[in-house]
């Protein structure tokens, strides 16, 4: 079955897309910017699809409880996320309330989770860039804590650095939680959502 045709045969089924983001290359794979990327590949191994490379990002789909969920890993690098993100918004003909983006955050400690429907892109990049080509704020955002343990003109070290040792033990609970936070924004609606999860 083609783009198109797929296109076709889901239309009147609600459709979502996640983004995770992050920087694509093997020395990026671990590091605490790439938590969005992390997250959607947790939520792959979970649910049991694949991705594969597209325009402008490596893409994937699976159905969960009569939803159509999209998940893109845009290829462009976090500063331009929004490139991806709204080209496959476009493309799918998704409603910008169905988009759920997922990026690191300096300001939260470490796992720490917390979903929002607006908001400042607070010096992420990625959110900065995905501000301008949607021309709003208002899009759904779940940020991933990552701390802020590091000197004064480290940030961009830090954050393109690997979690250390005690991250990486909680690390995989906190993906978990992520991948409940993606299934419950597509099914109980973002509300809902954050009445639950956010922390």
């Amino acid at each position: 079955m083609n783009f198109a045709q797929k296109l076709f045969t889901n239309r009147g089924i609600m459709k979502y897309l996640i983004a995770g983001l992050g920087n694509i290359g093997p020395e990026y794979a671990l590091t605490r910017h790439n938590v969005g990327f992390m997250a959607l590949d947790r939520l792959a191994a979970q649910q049991g699809f694949s991705f594969k490379m597209e325009r402008l990002a490596y893409t994937a789909e699976f159905k969960y409880k009569g939803k159509q969920i999209y998940c893109i890993k845009p290829t462009t690098y976090m500063n331009l996320s929004g490139n991806a993100i709204n080209y496959w918004l476009q493309a799918l003909k998704i409603p910008t309330e169905n988009l759920l983006v997922i990026c690191d955050d300096l300001a939260l400690p470490f796992g720490k989770l917390r979903l929002k429907t607006k908001g400042s892109h607070g010096g992420q990049n990625g959110l900065r860039n995905i501000e301008e080509k949607l021309g709003t704020n208002a899009y759904n955002r779940l940020r991933f804590g990552i701390g802020n343990n590091f000197h004064a003109g480290k940030q961009v070290e830090y954050v393109l650095k690997a979690f250390n040792d005690d991250e990486m033990i909680q690390l995989v609970d906190r993906l978990d939680r992520v991948g409940e936070i993606i299934l419950n924004f597509c099914t109980i609606g973002v509300e809902r959502t954050m009445n639950f999860y956010n922390e």
